[in-house]
């Protein structure tokens, strides 16, 4: 650990003063770590779309000046962050790969092969593809899915969607009835297993309600603005539909994480395919701008750059 263990430290940050506008590289006073905590000298992080959340301040009550970021992979600086935010993972893995399962592509894949469960040869939706979409997406094709049908508002994510096992892709704003009948027209009756990655409730509704009678499953992940309500028939629960929810993909972080990141080191888990863009920190404000465009899945930023 470092010499400056026990002391105040000054590092660069980017402090976001205000909702939407545009984050500021400042120097900052970081106090040494209290009991239960540990202080982690930050190498690589990676945007993730909670950041973006908070950032704007939609869904909850404005709260600035702060500064964001926990999808993040470094070392230990001095004994940091709360103990519990920190996995301890095989130091040969790169971090500037393996920081993006910290959150996103974790909640996603987790999402499918922990809580979802499709059995091999299940048909599968996928409500929103961004970077946690197509993690769940992954998730359904390493399950052996024999169909994954993508629903998104962009239809140029399509063709990107293929790579992580998207068959068919649908935009709600291309039919004139709810995106959950023509699920159901194209599959005989419903999905298998859906899940939600979108924070829309209406996409929530609408995945619960593709699913099949009798055994479907659907998976809420996507986390709504704090004055939505889920609303849907009775019925659809008396059919024998199932709706669960999850956080983090049901993963315990410093248990499981470093489990995920040896399917890595394997060469069980593609983690490349989803970084598409790696910048400097000084040009931070850029991963947002890729993130609201909607051209990027994950954008790495490197802290010493």
């Amino acid at each position: 650990m470092s010499t400056t263990a026990g002391q105040v430290i000054k590092c660069r940050a980017a402090v976001a003063w205000e909702a939407g506008k545009p984050l500021v590289i400042e120097e900052v006073e970081v106090a040494p770590p209290q009991a239960g905590e540990v202080r982690l000298k930050i190498l690589f992080t990676s945007l993730c779309h909670t950041d973006v959340y908070f950032w704007e301040a939609k869904g909850q009550t404005p709260l600035f000046p702060r500064i964001f970021g926990h999808e993040a992979g470094g070392i230990v600086e001095s004994v940091v962050v709360h103990a519990g935010c920190v996995a301890k993972i095989n130091p040969e893995a790169p971090l500037d790969k393996v920081c993006i399962l910290s959150c996103g592509i974790c909640t996603g894949f987790g999402a499918t092969v922990n809580v979802a469960k499709p059995k091999p040869g299940s048909v599968v939706a996928i409500f929103g593809l961004g970077a946690v979409g197509l993690a769940a997406a992954e998730g359904a094709r390493v399950s052996g899915a024999s169909r994954i049908i993508g629903v998104d508002l962009v239809s140029s994510r399509f063709e990107l969607a293929k790579k992580f096992g998207v068959t068919d892709f649908i935009n709600p704003k291309d039919h004139d009835k709810p995106v959950q009948e023509v699920i159901a027209e194209m599959t005989n009756g419903g999905v298998d297993r859906a899940v939600e990655c979108t924070g829309s409730i209406q996409a929530m509704i609408s995945a619960f309600e593709c699913v099949h009678d009798g055994w479907g499953v659907a998976v809420l992940v996507g986390v709504p603005n704090k004055d939505d309500a889920f609303k849907t028939h009775p019925l659809n629960f008396l059919t024998e539909r199932t709706l669960k929810g999850t956080f983090y993909g049901n993963y315990k972080p410093r248990t499981d994480l470093p489990n995920v990141v040896e399917k890595y080191m394997k060469g069980e888990l593609e983690l490349e395919k989803f970084i598409t863009h790696t910048i400097p920190f000084s040009e931070i404000n850029k991963a947002f701008d890729y993130m609201l465009k909607g051209e990027s899945i994950r954008c790495i930023i490197k802290m010493e750059e």
